[in-house]
């Protein structure tokens, strides 16, 4: 693993002043992306159209730190440091690293105090982004608590991590191949409606969870190159392809969690059984439940005034010696740190006991199931079928 990069006033040396090929894209220039739906052999196959000068790939926006205070930034090669334009101002040796901070609502990198500014490293290097390497380039710009640092990265490239992020890179290749199209379908989805905003998508589980280099393996990058560019569609568009790792025996309906219904997350049998998540029990004492939920006291009941079809707690009643509280499922979910809406709670002795299943919200993938499934010898086109109800197994090109 290449090591972290040292911490020093790093030489920055002149750089060309001429614009890289693969400067950040324009509103003008996104707006030349066209898609249009054909058929091949009876497949449907999605063609992407997109226009990306000196670029062959898709490159996908990651915020990797937002509103923090400074950020170390560094390279394991000599990286070229430019303004937002894509003026080279100098460069970065290898192996050093920077702390960049917020300053009067602009970037002080060094000796330069700017809106932003890009660190690229050169002959293929890695960047370092607070404590992890990450591929691609880095843009630091100021935000209203600190600074916000967003990965630029190609999307094959980006997958290489998420898949190890989101499954065991020991589990069979099938499995990760679902993964793989799942989490290239959800990063294109989001990607086409974050034009407007400073990134696509996060690195933690509020979008997928990405660690850089450190999260890649020999079977995710397998299963990545595998699947390179398929993506599912419904309707000629490229579906949002949600997934969780157990839903504790049935997925639901989407409008049944969320409030839009779409007809490719529905409710199917899951094939998550024996899953370390499958069934699970949480007891506290009652003091800790008193101290994570205010307004009730000690519980006397919990009662469930609305559920999803499977169970999954929509709105719960709270009475207590205290007072009596009704919360969203997901309320108390996070209130108590428990692994999903699917549970009942009750009291005995003191003691609040809690008994669940599943782990996520329930809608989409199973990654347990689509183990389970590939395990059983089922082809990840069988997994994603399954789980995303009509969609359509299709690819993407880029030219």
């Amino acid at each position: 693993m290449t090591q972290a990069p040292r911490t020093a006033n790093p030489i920055l040396q002149p750089s060309p002043s001429s614009r890289p090929p693969g400067h950040p894209l324009s509103q003008s220039l996104r707006q030349q992306i066209r898609r249009a739906l054909v058929q091949v052999g009876g497949a449907a196959l999605l063609w992407c159209l997109v226009a990306l000068p000196g670029r062959a790939a898709v490159e996908l926006r990651v915020a990797i730190r937002e509103g923090a205070p400074a950020i170390t930034v560094g390279s394991s090669t000599t990286a070229v440091v430019r303004d937002r334009t894509g003026q080279g101002l100098g460069q970065l040796p290898g192996g050093r690293s920077i702390n960049v901070a917020s300053e009067g609502g602009r970037v002080r990198l060094a000796s330069w105090l700017g809106d932003a500014f890009w660190v690229e490293p050169t002959d293929g290097g890695y960047i370092f982004i607070g404590d992890r390497w990450y591929r691609g380039r880095v843009l630091v710009t100021p935000g209203a608590n600190g600074v916000t640092a967003v990965n630029f990265v190609d999307l094959e490239a980006y997958l290489y991590s998420v898949l190890g992020g989101e499954m065991p890179v020991s589990w069979p290749l099938e499995a990760l191949k679902s993964q793989a199209v799942a989490a290239r379908s959800y990063a294109l989805y989001h990607r086409s409606r974050s034009q407007a905003q400073p990134y696509d998508v996060v690195s933690t589980t509020a979008s997928q969870v990405y660690k850089g280099l450190e999260s890649e393996a020999q079977s995710t990058r397998a299963a990545v190159d595998a699947t390179r560019g398929q993506v599912l569609t419904y309707g000629g568009q490229i579906i949002e392809a949600v997934f969780h790792s157990s839903s504790g025996g049935y997925t639901e309906n989407v409008e049944d969690v969320w409030s839009r219904p779409l007809p490719y997350l529905r409710a199917v049998e899951d094939y998550d059984a024996g899953a370390p998540v499958y069934q699970w029990s949480v007891s506290m004492p009652m003091t800790d439940f008193e101290r994570r939920i205010a307004g009730v006291g000690a519980l006397v009941s919990a009662v469930p005034e609305r559920t999803t079809p499977r169970g999954r707690v929509v709105t719960l009643r709270l009475q207590g010696n205290a007072g009596t509280r009704v919360m969203s499922g997901n309320e108390v979910r996070q209130a108590l740190n428990l692994r999903s809406t699917l549970f009942s709670i009750s009291v005995a002795g003191g003691t609040v006991n809690i008994q669940g299943r599943g782990y996520g919200h329930g809608l989409g993938l199973s990654q347990w199931g689509a183990n389970n499934m590939a395990r059983q010898g089922r082809s990840y086109q069988e997994i994603l079928t399954h789980y995303y109800r009509g969609a359509t197994l299709s690819q993407v090109q880029v030219q």
